[in-house]
């Protein structure tokens, strides 16, 4: 990955030598030789191993991620990598951003977090310089990330914390525990009083209203949508809707046209990013294409389970029952 000017880091630098050897194949020439390569090797080796070297073993505390893992982290986390936007939102909002090291190219929010040092995206880190930059924990946002280099960044004595939420109030753990592991639990015990009184606030003005029946759609072409195992269910229940694809096993499904036109919902609610701005074409007949219930959301924050999954949460409520906030 190409890194923005100014920010690259390099810990050893490739050597060229300039010049011709001797066509000479004296015995003096050949240990000359034979002396410059191994020095080289030398060279490069200890390099490599100052870049490499396992950092020392320091007190740590136990804290259990949303695996269920007990992850050893450092007792005092001055050095963390992000990998995933809501978590680099999470570091910042409990006061934790100046320790973020490294994070993800797409991990945009604050506008602080533009000025970290890149380590590729979310699928596809570069695992040797998040290692160079000698975290004391990575922070992870799905399973799926984990298995390709727990082994390789834990050789190094580096933490690796998974959270995958699936409600809102996996989320306000999610809060919860990144402020532990930055030792700002009180910051973040109070970020989540503030959301769970604007939640409770949705929630009281909506309670007696009938629940629309909602398809949040994350990609026009191909239909992608939500499914089960995801928080988005949650935050449309608690916004007064009804996900009419909350059974749907796969946490992001990809809908057959078929499957998609018997949904038939009353409201649409697109994540609103360059390529899925419409409803896919099957919904064209659907009550919510008729009665012009198509919102938009961006999709920064629908999809982020952070701080600002609240905003979203304020947004489709005040969409479905308009009456309700007058």
């Amino acid at each position: 990955m190409k890194l923005a000017a100014g920010k690259q880091k390099f810990y050893f630098t490739s050597l060229r030598l300039g010049g011709k050897f001797s066509s000479s194949n004296s015995p003096a020439n050949r240990a000359a030789v034979f002396a410059l390569l191994m020095t080289l090797v030398s060279l490069f080796t200890n390099c490599k191993n100052e870049q490499f070297a396992p950092q020392a073993s320091a007190p740590t505390r136990e804290i259990a991620d949303d695996l269920g893992r007990r992850v050893k982290v450092a007792q005092s986390v001055e050095r963390a990598v992000s990998l995933a936007p809501n978590l680099t939102e999470i570091a910042f909002a409990v006061g934790a951003g100046n320790r973020l090291v490294g994070v993800t190219t797409y991990c945009d929010y604050p506008a602080e977090a533009l000025q970290i040092q890149k380590i590729g995206d979310t699928i596809n880190p570069n695992i040797e310089t998040i290692i160079a930059l000698k975290p004391q924990v990575v922070l992870v946002s799905t399973a799926s990330q984990i298995e390709t280099f727990t082994k390789q960044l834990e050789a190094q004595n580096i933490a690796v914390f998974v959270t995958n939420p699936n409600s809102m109030d996996d989320i306000y753990e999610s809060i919860e525990k990144i402020g532990e592991i930055f030792g700002e639990r009180e910051k973040a015990r109070q970020i989540n009083i503030d959301l769970q009184k604007r939640v409770a606030a949705v929630e009281a003005k909506i309670k007696a209203a009938d629940k629309v029946k909602v398809f949040l759609q994350i990609s026009k072409e191909p239909l992608v949508t939500v499914g089960k195992a995801t928080f988005f269910n949650d935050l449309i229940e608690r916004a007064g809707g009804a996900s009419v694809t909350k059974e749907v096993e796969s946490a992001y499904p990809k809908l057959s046209k078929e499957t998609a036109f018997a949904l038939n919902p009353d409201a649409i609610i697109l994540s609103d990013s360059e390529d899925n701005r419409e409803p896919n074409d099957v919904f064209k007949s659907s009550p919510a294409a008729k009665n012009g219930k198509i919102f938009r959301i961006n999709a920064d924050i629908i999809s982020r389970p952070a701080p600002r999954i609240v905003d979203a949460l304020e947004e489709m409520a005040k969409d479905l029952h308009p009456e309700n906030f007058k």
